[in-house]
């Protein structure tokens, strides 16, 4: 009987071997970097922000103004292409064979038949030595043959850490938030000198907010919520005015009265300025709430900024004599 299971065991180790993984495998992709040995569970990761090199702090400082989105990286843990958690009730997940190993606990004794049929014991082994045997589950189709108990010298990786805050970043990266589209001051028109400046933005929710997004990596997932909490008005004549909020449209019944939230008066005029207009910009300062919904617990809060450029020309009153 037990030369018969031999033989069986034989068999299916005959077709494990047509379906082992390459001698080496190595992934590599914007977010990270993996590197293992066929059958070694002690592989190299690295996971950093998208667009960062690996090693390189993320910036904890609000983003430029008017920078665009990029792509996600490339999930840490993937099987053709697709997300899936680094670990779950089948084990670690292996890089090398894009399989789950979880440790027989506990491991067989020494006289165990399944230390002479699992896949990948060294000849030399002997009961004692480093090593233990894991129970693989390779998900996928076509992949059902894949798994079975294996041999393996060294522990399995922890899986790795994922950065909440960085994926918080990608999320807020789709969001496509932009500068305010100013309303006013207008390009075609001439303000005059000690009155009333009225200045506002049309806002949406690219440009005010609010607007959520979630992005997922490496099986964490984050829900990001971003909106405006002030905006500063770079005047173009040395001063600078914060606006609560995008600022109040001007009408004709506001008369000669200053803005409610978002005003200035000019001094002078703009005549010794360059193309005589002030250069002024508008630099908007988001705030994200994100919150981990899967894979995690934590909540925390960063900020991003935007700008706007924009020109004003301001012009005395000419006042005519008439005598």
């Amino acid at each position: 009987m037990l030369t018969a299971r031999r033989t069986a065991a034989a068999s299916v180790l005959a077709l494990l071997a047509l379906l082992a993984p390459a001698p080496s495998a190595v992934a590599d992709g914007p977010g990270g970097s993996v590197q293992c040995p066929p059958k070694e569970l002690d592989c190299d990761l690295t996971a950093v922000d998208p667009g960062t090199a690996p090693g390189t702090p993320v910036d904890s400082k609000p983003a430029k103004p008017g920078k665009g989105g990029r792509g996600s990286s490339a999930p840490e843990c993937a099987i053709d292409g697709k997300a899936v958690p680094c670990s779950s009730d089948m084990g670690t997940f292996n890089h090398a064979d894009a399989c789950y190993w979880r440790a027989l606990d506990p491991q067989p004794g020494p006289e165990d038949p399944l230390w002479t049929f699992a896949t990948g014991v060294p000849a030399t082994w002997k009961p004692g030595a480093p090593g233990k045997l894991y129970n693989v589950t390779c998900p996928g189709a076509g992949r059902e043959l894949a798994g079975g108990t294996m041999f393996s010298a060294s522990a399995p990786a922890a899986a790795p850490t994922i950065d909440p805050e960085v994926v918080a970043r990608q999320a807020v990266e789709s969001m496509r938030l932009t500068g305010p589209v100013i309303a006013n001051p207008r390009a075609e028109g001439t303000y005059v000198v000690g009155m009333p400046f009225w200045m506002w933005a049309t806002p949406s929710p690219t440009t005010y907010g609010p607007v959520t997004a979630s992005a997922t990596a490496g099986g964490v997932t984050v829900s990001a919520t971003a909106k405006v909490t002030w905006a500063v008005w770079d005047m173009g004549d040395g001063e600078t005015v914060t606006c609560p909020g995008p600022g109040t449209k001007y009408t004709a019944d506001h008369g000669k009265n200053m803005s409610p939230d978002c005003g200035h008066r000019y001094r002078r005029s703009s005549t010794d300025e360059p193309d005589s207009r002030y250069a002024g910009s508008t630099t908007t300062t988001w705030s994200v709430d994100w919150t981990v919904t899967a894979g995690g617990a934590q909540t925390g809060t960063l900020t991003t900024t935007r700008e706007t450029a924009w020109t004003a020309r301001v012009g005395e009153v000419q006042v005519l004599n008439t005598n």
